[in-house]
């Protein structure tokens, strides 16, 4: 036994006990491991197995020429492909939605639209054909883009867009526990952006402890502060073209972690989110809501 731990190397071994911890946190942990799992699984693994990968290669036909051994060439070669393998999730080759059963995750939130007139989900809901860019980050699992006819248009001029400007009102009741609206709005279709939320509101809410984060809103528009309480109908701020973004739209989702308190956006758990007074309460890709 010792021998053929020997032969696969002891630190292949500790690396492949990680990474499947990392995936059973995923799959049958959840909660906070699970998403911190999945980030680091997209982002951060692929990135040290690739070189690890590549190293393996060279020195398996180093060890193949001199006809060395090479059993622990090929464990350190396998162990950077299965390391490396999520990067075709990252990418997005492989469409594949973080895997949170919808009916066992809590608290369920129904909250106010934030518009006052007719929308279109850009995308939202449960699946991934649906929900593409949020689905597959456990953060933004059940997150929404709204846009306003006209949208898609290819334009670069912001004020083409139907959302531009458009006010945005508080969906919930809570307390704002980071506000900010001093980020320059960008062209549509350029995407080059200083942050990945650009100028946004988030709000602790006062009936669930959790959190609703709305961003891309327009530089000064905001009309709230950190520590400000609101109630589901104030007035927040307006539509801008802030943040990663090709387009004039709000990106809404809840989490369960404090946004302002966690590493990076998506090290953190999100939960199911639902819309009161319109037919379909989680809006799909393509669903026109009048509320």
């Amino acid at each position: 036994m010792k021998s053929r731990m020997k032969a696969f190397g002891y630190i292949n071994l500790i690396v492949l006990a990680i990474l499947s911890i990392m995936w059973i946190a995923v799959f049958f942990v959840k909660g906070l491991p699970g998403a911190v799992s999945w980030g680091v699984l997209k982002l951060i693994v692929p990135f040290a197995g690739i070189p690890v990968m590549l190293i393996n290669i060279v020195r398996l036909v180093i060890n193949l020429i001199r006809k060395q051994t090479v059993g622990r060439r090929i464990a350190g070669l396998s162990v950077g492909v299965i390391a490396t393998f999520p990067i075709l999730l990252t990418m997005n080759l492989l469409q594949f939605a973080y895997p949170a059963d919808i009916n066992k995750v809590t608290p369920v939130l129904t909250v106010a639209w934030p518009f006052k007139e007719e929308a279109v989900v850009g995308f939202g809901g449960n699946r991934v054909e649906d929900n593409l860019p949020h689905a597959v980050w456990a953060s933004e699992r059940w997150a929404y883009d709204i846009v306003m006819y006209p949208y898609n248009t290819g334009s670069e001029e912001p004020e083409s867009y139907g959302i531009w400007n458009k006010e945005v009102y508080s969906p919930v009741s809570g307390v704002v526990v980071e506000a900010y609206d001093e980020e320059e709005d960008i062209r549509a279709n350029t995407e080059e952006f200083t942050s990945s939320e650009g100028n946004h509101v988030y709000i602790r809410i006062t009936k669930t402890g959790t959190y609703l984060l709305l961003n891309h809103l327009k530089k000064d528009s905001v009309a709230r502060k950190t520590g400000d309480k609101v109630a589901a109908g104030d007035y927040i701020g307006r539509v801008g073209n802030s943040g990663a973004t090709s387009e004039p739209h709000l990106h809404i989702h809840h989490q369960r972690q404090d946004p302002t308190r966690i590493l990076l956006p998506v090290f953190a758990e999100g939960l199911p989110l639902y819309f009161e007074g319109i037919k379909e309460q989680m809006p799909v890709k393509g669903s026109v809501v009048k509320p």
